[in-house]
């Protein structure tokens, strides 16, 4: 069930969500800026190991497949965002990730929407529809990677809350497991970065390094709370309530970023956060 403070903590989830995508977004090599930031929330990760209860020997299988999952999704993002505005990008990964988990709780768990939660899940998809067809200026097979990109990334956050959601309620310790979760795929980006470019890509200057430590901080903050909602609340109630961040982020990406938001895309953003909402108050 879907409780008060589950739905506030759930929202500062989206918030912090909002936020250290933010940071990737802004300036530089993206996948390297996502390296530093995943790696500086295995150090906080680590920090947390100590005051923590380790994660049941049955969860173990499923910590490492989001392990790889989570590793994936942090590849997949970056180069979408290297192919599109965060505007256009951020919306369609995390707005059709909803869709995909309701229909993983139903096949995994037994957990069946309401009629009221499909309802929202149409409109959601609408909207999702409607962003991948926006164009925004650049070349249309630029548009047409970081949609795929995009969707891609929708994918794979799917895949994660779902495998998420089923290891923190077998680990007995939620939050045990999300911090051998960010521990583990932080380690695991940064090393797949440090093979593939070389140790010279982690050589940033003191900006970027100080904005992937905030990121990796928010990032943290949000995975913790994640894994901890998703053993409490069904899994698409939390994951239609984290995507309300595409309201945040479609601020930040206009006022900070200077990215063009056109009438299209307020309808396509509205049309997805009508969805969320209406996911949100059938559950």
């Amino acid at each position: 069930m879907l409780t008060n403070d589950v739905f506030l903590i759930v929202l500062l989830s989206a918030a912090l969500n909002a936020g250290w995508n933010s940071a990737i977004k802004v300036g530089g090599d993206r996948i390297t800026a996502m390296a530093i930031t995943t790696l500086a929330g295995s150090g906080l990760s680590l920090l947390a190991l100590p005051w923590v209860d380790m994660p049941a020997a049955t969860s173990w299988s499923l910590l490492v497949l989001s392990i790889v999952v989570h590793t994936a999704y942090h590849f997949a993002l970056p180069v979408a965002y290297n192919h599109g505005d965060m505007g256009q990008v951020y919306p369609i990964a995390r707005g059709s990730a909803p869709l995909l988990v309701m229909l993983g709780a139903a096949l995994f768990a037994g957990e069946w929407p309401s009629s009221g939660a499909l309802w929202g899940v149409t409109c959601l998809c609408a909207g999702v529809l409607s962003l991948a067809l926006v164009r925004s200026a650049g070349h249309r097979a630029s548009q047409r990677r970081a949609v795929g990109y995009a969707l891609l990334t929708g994918v794979l956050i799917a895949a994660y809350t779902v495998v998420d959601a089923l290891g923190a309620r077998q680990a007995g310790s939620a939050i045990g497991f999300a911090v051998m979760l960010t521990l583990g795929d932080g380690i695991a980006t940064a090393l797949i970065v440090l093979l593939w470019k070389g140790p010279r890509t982690f050589c940033v200057d003191r900006a970027m390094l100080l904005r992937c430590g905030a990121a990796g901080s928010m990032q943290m903050g949000a995975y913790w709370i994640a894994v901890w909602a998703l053993a409490r609340a069904p899994m698409g109630a939390v994951s239609a309530l984290r995507e309300t961040s595409v309201l945040l982020v479609a601020l930040i990406s206009t006022w900070l970023l200077k990215e063009r938001m056109g009438a299209a895309r307020m309808v396509s953003v509205a049309l997805v956060c009508a969805g969320l909402l209406m996911v949100r108050l059938s559950s």
